[in-house]
């Protein structure tokens, strides 16, 4: 049996296809398959506040692709999520309507419910249970937030904190201040508090960092990579570090985005399990059957 996730980004698009693996009454996923098309979304809606005609049919047409993989592959459930670039496009529901006309039934998801999509993989729980935790998605259009404590949840918001909408210039200073206030109110009444931290920026930060998954960066180590890829153009980004040239440009925001919130939030060190919202699709598509 195969399960699919379609994650509709303000930076990419990503497709997972997973089989599903059932031990007794023990049910978990193996990767198969993943794609990722960088359609950047996010430049249309923030600035226009509509996605362009050329890149909807783009969309459409990964969406058609996406469509023609599941088959192959005979998935026989799937969930497809548009986040922050979709939530603020003016034409967004009309796209939905298009991509449905091709075979994909499309949810356009708000940043709470992006949030608990996002933490349903419950790394938390596989970590520790006496401690508290602050989990951070930074996205291409959106920063998703929640705290944990005891394996439970606290609380949790969305920010229109991104890396797509810093590059265009279309973040806010009061959005800023209301992200930093937020952690500072929510950590400060644990005595210490980890990060774990999701989203394709600190996967690939935390490959720069280190070879093995989970191991924990540190507020120095994450500080001295962000000085160190600022340090190159973005020419060089691409060309020296061989970053991709959709990554080159977003990984610095990303960067100014988690030392913020590990500042504010007095995180020593944050884990990086190296999963994202195409993972807790998968989970939560797991955890309906379950149920």
């Amino acid at each position: 049996m195969r399960y699919a996730a379609i994650d509709i980004g303000s930076n990419a698009v990503r497709l997972l296809i997973a089989d599903i693996i059932q031990n007794n009454d023990i049910i978990s996923f193996k990767k198969n398959t993943f794609v990722r098309v960088p359609l950047r979304l996010g430049d249309d809606a923030f600035i226009n506040r509509r996605i362009s005609k050329h890149k909807a049919l783009d969309l459409v047409k990964t969406m058609s692709a996406f469509r023609n993989l599941m088959d192959v592959y005979k998935v026989s459930e799937y969930m497809a999520c548009a986040t922050s670039a979709m939530r603020e496009a003016e034409n967004g529901d009309s796209i939905v309507d298009e991509i449905k006309a091709v075979g994909i039934n499309l949810k356009i998801i708000d940043g709470s419910k992006e949030a608990k999509i996002i933490y349903n993989s419950h790394i938390e729980q596989h970590l520790g249970n006496k401690k508290a935790y602050l989990y951070i998605d930074v996205g291409g259009g959106s920063t998703e937030l929640s705290v944990f404590a005891d394996t439970k949840l606290v609380a949790s918001a969305s920010f229109n904190i991104g890396t797509i909408r810093i590059l265009d210039n279309q973040d806010k200073d009061e959005t800023w201040e209301e992200m930093k206030t937020w952690v500072k109110a929510h950590t400060r009444v644990f005595k210490n508090v980890s990060g774990i931290g999701t989203g394709g920026n600190i996967n690939k930060l935390s490959r720069l960092a280190s070879d093995k998954a989970d191991k924990p960066i540190s507020y120095a180590k994450l500080k001295s990579l962000y000085e160190y890829l600022n340090s190159f153009s973005l020419k060089d980004r691409i060309n020296v570090l061989e970053l991709n040239n959709d990554r080159a440009d977003v990984i610095i925001p990303a960067c100014e985005i988690f030392l913020t919130l590990m500042k504010y939030g007095h995180l020593r060190q944050i884990i990086v399990p190296r999963v994202g919202l195409v993972d807790g699709i998968i989970q939560t598509l797991i955890d309906k059957r379950l149920h």
